[in-house]
């Protein structure tokens, strides 16, 4: 497969993606701990990593990708956080997420 085909920043958001659902899943062990879900946690999060190879190799800065997948991954957490497990976000938060988005913008368009 070639990887150049696919922009860096799917590559990143595939990975946040998958390193959301294991912070879901992280968040359900925490509720209910058992050994199968420890299992698919490792697995999810192995192909989170996964999917951030190509977008190094693509981009090869690891000050933009790195914060790139760091803000991405934030905000899925987020998200994750507050639709599906009802946590609160405070108006800091909302601004803080404002920032997050608009760094990603910045960062990809430099």
């Amino acid at each position: 497969m070639n990887f150049n085909s696919i922009n860096y920043i799917v590559w990143l958001v595939l990975s946040a993606v998958f390193f959301a659902i294991g912070e879901f899943l992280s968040k359900k062990f925490a509720l209910n701990p058992n050994v199968t879900l420890v299992i698919i946690i490792l697995l999810t999060y192995s192909v989170g990593v996964l999917f951030w190879l190509p977008a190094i190799l693509q981009k090869n800065q690891l000050s933009i990708v790195g914060t790139m997948w760091s803000v991405l991954s934030l905000l899925t957490t987020i998200l994750i956080g507050v639709l599906i497990f009802k946590e609160s976000l405070s108006f800091s938060g909302i601004i803080g997420m404002v920032f997050a988005i608009i760094s990603i913008i910045l960062l990809s368009n430099g």
